[in-house]
């Protein structure tokens, strides 16, 4: 694979003469453009390219293409293991003037959207429709982004992940053809699954431009609870016991008690300061009541306490506000630091045990380490917040990273639920799936062949 990049310089006056004052080189705008949310270093691109269509987005790539410029393509910047950073430098097409939501389909409970459409976005727009959007990673992203890192969140335990909500895909190649994915249909047969090749690709074998989804009719009563527990071993039990007890619940969150305290202060609340789980049941007015009393009766079993639960819209609002906000709140714990973030997927049957040794970790670590996740499906975080001025914590914070992720691949886990791959997992990717990522370099070889997709994201190529 090619890897003898052209100069930016190159591709400047033609950039320049589609896009006028919407091609930036700019410092300050080619910095905000270097980074996302994650702890890696800021690596600014050359330039800012800011589309409006896809088949602009088309032309800046056929331009790219001709002086092999790499393109990576960006969206609200809230990714956090290390997407956007313009690692051989080029081009950056920013998406999020791409913002317009093309249609929605009531009848076929489904939309069309653009790229640069955040998830906030189209709640707003679907508020009268009766209809919702269920993938909530907590930050207001773009849909184009959430499509590109196969997002998930909070409602995944019942409503599943990007991959289970994404019809079709308009994709713009690295030669600067359009392709469309797939169709309205809700299933098919025809060939091969291409949306599903490009959701989670991260930009490395397309530009996603336009995003069909499947909606959700919204729910007759929805409620939500909270519990404490003295240990995160029991809280887990007890959402084990849950799932395998069929309650269809919404939204299992757990956060432990160094997170309950970063939430107290952060969003003023008064929890204890103990591992809880913040839960949603969907459903009618019975079966939420219902499914609310099942598992206040699990959570009795595993020395749950102070069980309680509402329908108040505003209550419920503050509730998920809080766990949303979790991040900041975190952050708030070691003020000035860059948080090292990361997160596993687990069978949910290991799930207490890959919890149990990473404590273990959590208490041996000199420095401060949250722990939440999308227990229901056996998905959890961590936020490492190293001490900004002691570099030996960044390698301490590694090393624990490291010993998490191998942890999880030892026991038939995956080394990220949601997060992607990005800078910061390529090599636990090449660890987990050896020959699969044969294959991946190979389709990557095929798509892209002079590596010009947000090169250095996923997959070794050089």
């Amino acid at each position: 694979m090619s890897t003898n990049y052209g100069a930016v310089e190159n591709a400047l006056p033609a950039l320049s003469t589609l896009l006028g004052e919407r091609l930036s080189t700019a410092p300050a705008v080619r910095e905000h453009h270097g980074h996302d949310e994650s702890g890696f270093q800021t690596v600014p691109p050359d330039a800012v390219a800011f589309a409006h269509s896809t088949e602009e987005v088309s032309e800046i790539m056929q331009i790219c293409a001709r002086h092999k410029v790499p393109v990576i393509a960006s969206g609200t910047g809230t990714a956090i293991d290390g997407h956007v950073q313009a690692l051989r430098g080029g081009v950056c097409i920013d998406l999020s003037q791409m913002d317009r939501i093309l249609q929605v389909n009531q009848e076929d409970m489904d939309c069309t959207v653009q790229a640069g459409v955040t998830r906030l976005q189209l709640e707003s727009h679907l508020r009268d429709t009766g209809l919702f959007f269920p993938v909530d990673p907590g930050a207001n992203a773009s849909l184009g982004g959430m499509a590109a890192t196969s997002a998930s969140g909070t409602n995944a335990v019942r409503y599943g992940t990007m991959k289970e909500n994404v019809l079709s895909l308009r994709v713009v190649m690295a030669d600067g053809r359009i392709i469309q994915t797939g169709t309205r249909a809700k299933k098919s047969s025809a060939g091969y699954d291409l949306t599903h090749l490009f959701i989670g690709s991260e930009g490395t074998l397309g530009i996603i431009t336009e995003v069909t989804l499947r909606l959700h009719g919204l729910q007759e009563a929805i409620s939500s609870a909270v519990c404490g527990f003295p240990s995160v071993e029991d809280a887990i039990n007890m959402v084990i016991l849950t799932i395998q007890s069929g309650i269809p619940v919404a939204r299992i969150e757990l956060l432990d008690a160094l997170m309950m305290q970063a939430i107290n202060r952060y969003s003023k609340m008064d929890y204890p300061e103990q591992p809880h789980l913040f839960l949603e049941f969907h459903g009618s007015e019975a079966s939420v009541r219902e499914q609310a009393e099942a598992v206040q009766g699990i959570a009795s079993e595993f020395n749950g306490s102070d069980f309680t639960w509402t329908t108040r819209s505003e209550e419920r609002n503050r509730l998920w506000k809080a766990r949303h906000d979790a991040y900041p709140s975190a952050l708030q714990l070691q003020p000035g630091t860059r948080a090292i973030t990361t997160d596993v997927c687990v069978p949910i049957s290991r799930l207490a045990e890959c919890i149990r040794e990473t404590r273990l970790d959590i208490d041996r670590a000199s420095m401060p380490i949250v722990m939440l996740g999308h227990v229901g499906d056996g998905n959890f975080h961590l936020a490492i917040l190293p001490h900004p001025d002691r570099p030996e914590d960044v390698d301490e914070a590694e090393a624990l990273n490291h010993r998490l992720v191998r942890r999880a691949l030892a026991m038939d886990g995956t080394c990220t639920g949601e997060h992607g791959v990005g800078q910061g997992k390529i090599q636990f990717l090449e660890e987990q799936n050896p020959e699969g990522v044969v294959l991946m370099r190979q389709i990557k070889q095929t798509l892209d062949p002079d590596n010009l997709l947000n090169p250095g994201k996923v997959l070794r190529m050089d």
